[in-house]
């Protein structure tokens, strides 16, 4: 169980903006207790609104998804113990977060 343990950032450029204590492992899916910094709260609505289009079916829906996702993306580093991941799928919802990453 190499993750349990873990404290992974969420950082947008060199501001900690909450931190993800990892509690479950399904790979590639990691979850865990969300620890929220003061600067999380200018993107919380972001990642709101993603998870409430995440699972709808409607074209118009997906493309919305991904433009609020890119703008997460473009915008949030997500780092591993030492070293920040190449791209990562990131949901965050009251206190829980769950995520898949590339390279770390």
């Amino acid at each position: 169980m190499a993750w349990l343990g873990e404290r992974w950032e969420l950082r947008a450029g060199d501001e900690l903006v909450g931190t993800i204590t990892i509690e479950d492992q399904d790979f590639p899916w990691l979850s865990g207790s969300f620890a929220a910094e003061p600067g999380f709260a200018r993107w919380a609505p972001l990642f709101a609104d993603e998870l409430a289009l995440l699972d709808r079916d409607d074209p118009e829906d997906i493309s919305r998804w991904e433009e609020l996702y890119e703008q997460i993306t473009g915008a949030l580093t997500l780092v591993a113990p030492g070293e920040p991941v190449e791209d990562f799928l990131l949901h965050i919802d009251e206190g829980r977060a769950w995520f898949r990453w590339i390279g770390a």
